[in-house]
């Protein structure tokens, strides 16, 4: 009797070793499916006119998001996110193909730069020496002119780690190029993570000083659906000020409280709640096209806007460690642009949140520096994090 009560207990001890041991293995299998989850495929994507090789990489992770990037402008083609039934849709604007981008394109998903917004003229100067850039934008200069950082060629790499995949792109802007002054190193790298965030981390070093302002210029419909307009989207961003511009978007010089204005989205409101109001400024922009002055500047990379949606109940929370943020609301969008759905991108179809130092902070004394000097690194970081409620 005592040898057979021995003999089950050993056996109880063996059946629970095994167990225990696949129980573990099952643990590994599925860190090890998730890893593979996050991933980054590289496909071609085209040919420019004078031959450059286009690539489009493909970040994955296993939450149901998707970012296409291409190696022309660094564009963000395309970002699917689930919405609050689990469905996976594209939510930025852009084109489906290279030609589109080539032919006509107002920034879509782009890397700005060298210079991100407009510059009063086209003229800065830098130690008593002026330089002209070009006139692009009315009687001033914008993104970075003609042939910006939006409209070369970025030269790729790929790294992908237990919880990111990341995709680095370089890009040397020689001196004058554009009319900037001094060579200028660059490196973008988006990151995607597991909880749906993609990371933009912008470096520059430059052997003159010149100037430097990054951003980009990605436009957001979180319903999913381009035929609508993002009108109903609703709208927060930690500013208490915003830059009041003239009749050609160039900032006065003037930092304005939002109290008591159409530019008061310290609560959530919807962006067409007010964009038809009689005011002034939103009439120089034919709604919104201005700068806010963020709150918190001396916290480094902090949460400073949300948009939520409430069709699709899709949230986009952006982070950045710049100075400001330029919210546009489409209204250059006319109809005459071929939408990645079928039909035309329409009036207010996408909004803009690009984060940046202030449009002309090189005329403007009183606004933070862009000036960039050799043995400095310019260093900027900004975050798209996607959640549903």
């Amino acid at each position: 009797m005592k040898f057979i009560k021995q003999f089950f207990y050993g056996l109880s001890l063996l059946v629970i070793v095994i167990f225990s041991v696949m129980c573990k293995d099952e643990k590994k299998k599925e860190v090890t499916q998730k890893i593979e989850k996050v991933s980054i495929e590289k496909n071609e994507f085209g040919t420019t006119p004078d031959g450059g090789k286009v690539d489009r990489y493909t970040l994955k992770n296993s939450s149901g998001m998707t970012v296409d990037i291409i190696t022309y402008g660094g564009i963000i083609t395309s970002i699917k996110v689930p919405n609050k039934e689990g469905v996976s849709e594209d939510v930025v604007l852009g084109y489906d193909n290279l030609g589109q981008y080539l032919e006509s394109s107002p920034y879509f998903g782009a890397i700005i730069g060298r210079y991100g917004n407009r510059i009063a003229k086209g003229k800065f100067s830098l130690d008593g020496m002026e330089y002209s850039l070009a006139v692009n934008n009315g009687e001033n200069h914008l993104h970075g002119g003609i042939k910006g950082f939006d409209k070369v060629i970025w030269e790729a790499s790929e790294e992908t780690g237990e919880n990111y995949a990341a995709l680095k792109l370089v890009y040397l802007s020689k001196d004058m190029e554009e009319g900037y002054p001094g060579s200028l190193n660059t490196t973008v790298t988006y990151t995607l993570k597991e909880d749906n965030s993609l990371d933009m981390a912008y470096e520059a070093t430059t052997d003159k000083k010149t100037i430097v302002n990054l951003t980009n210029h990605s436009y957001f419909n979180l319903s999913g659906d381009f035929s609508k307009t993002v009108l109903d989207q609703v709208l927060s961003l930690n500013a208490d000020k915003y830059l009041p511009v003239d009749n050609t978007l160039i900032p006065t010089g003037e930092i304005a409280d939002v109290e008591n204005t159409p530019f008061n989205f310290r609560e959530p409101t919807p962006i067409g709640s007010r964009i038809e109001a009689d005011d002034d400024q939103l009439k120089k922009g034919g709604g919104y096209d201005h700068c806010w002055v963020l709150n918190g500047q001396d916290k480094g990379h902090r949460l400073i806007g949300t948009v939520y949606d409430p069709g699709s109940g899709r949230v986009l929370e952006v982070f950045t460690t710049e100075p400001g943020v330029q919210f546009y609301s489409g209204n250059f969008l006319d109809g005459t642009l071929p939408a990645k759905q079928g039909g035309t991108y329409k009036k207010r179809s996408g909004f803009c949140l690009e984060t940046q130092h202030y449009p002309d902070s090189p005329n403007q004394l009183d606004f933070p520096s862009v000036v960039l000097n050799p043995g400095e690194k310019y260093s900027s970081k900004t975050t798209f994090k996607f959640s549903t409620k």
